[in-house]
């Protein structure tokens, strides 16, 4: 989490100009992670799938409302959330895991994803629920949950700044999250200046099959001579990715 992490403003947003499985795609090319890992599995669904990808930094928290806590609640907690915010080398997104099993009540309403979003947050996640979603959404804010509850329970914070597991994926302070309609994937910091300019190029490859079968009277052949087009200009792609 220190500043050596930073991407640039221009970056963060070229990052979201490009939809999260475009994002997926590319990180495949350098063949740094397995396939199937980095990104959250479908129990994390977007609340306003509507809205446009989501991209910051994780401000990871554990979060219980089975039973009430020892002492304060979970507006007192915000106060060292929202204070480690400064700890992140850019803007947060807030990463709730839910520590109750089952999920007993909301992780969040109006309240805290408005003071999220006056701190700076670009987003929240958690394994568990949220509510106020007809207020939250007014105020444009992404979020993302396993569900919705109508109630808070005795929600509380209980640590702030910890690894987290939500959909399957482990979390860590200052990993670099990227998140729209189809889901929430990491990108790995090494590779992120990158990665826009690579979305660009693996769209315009793509765009070889898609121009050619809206064309109208595609045949087999034709798809199939478009389609190793496609492929072998995506290969090229990563070979230069990856500096072969």
């Amino acid at each position: 989490m220190t500043a050596t992490n930073a991407l640039s403003e221009e970056t963060l947003a070229a990052l979201a100009q490009y939809d999260t499985p475009t994002v997926c795609n590319v990180i495949e090319l350098w063949n740094i992670r397995p396939r199937n890992t980095g990104y959250m599995n479908h129990s994390i669904k977007s609340c306003f799938p509507e809205m446009p990808p989501m991209v910051g930094y994780a401000s990871t928290t554990t979060f219980r409302s089975m039973s009430a806590p020892r002492s304060g609640d979970v507006y007192s907690g915000m106060d060292a959330q929202v204070a480690a915010f400064a700890e992140l080398p850019g803007p947060p997104v807030v990463v709730f895991q839910d520590l109750d099993e089952p999920t007993t009540s909301a992780t969040f309403g109006e309240v805290m994803c408005t003071t999220y979003k006056s701190f700076g947050a670009k987003g929240l996640i958690t394994s568990g629920t949220g509510r106020d979603l007809d207020q939250v959404k007014a105020i444009d804010f992404p979020c993302f949950t396993a569900g919705t509850t109508c109630a808070h329970g005795y929600c509380h914070i209980l640590s702030v700044h910890v690894p987290v597991t939500v959909g399957g994926l482990m979390i860590f302070p200052g990993d670099l999250l990227h998140g729209d309609c189809n889901g929430v994937s990491t990108i790995p910091i090494e590779i992120a200046s990158e990665v826009p300019g690579a979305c660009k190029q693996l769209m315009a490859a793509e765009d070889i099959v898609l121009d050619y079968v809206k064309a109208g009277s595609p045949t087999p052949a034709g798809l199939a001579e478009a389609r190793t087009a496609c492929g072998a200009r995506i290969a090229e792609l990563g070979r230069r990715l990856r500096g072969e």
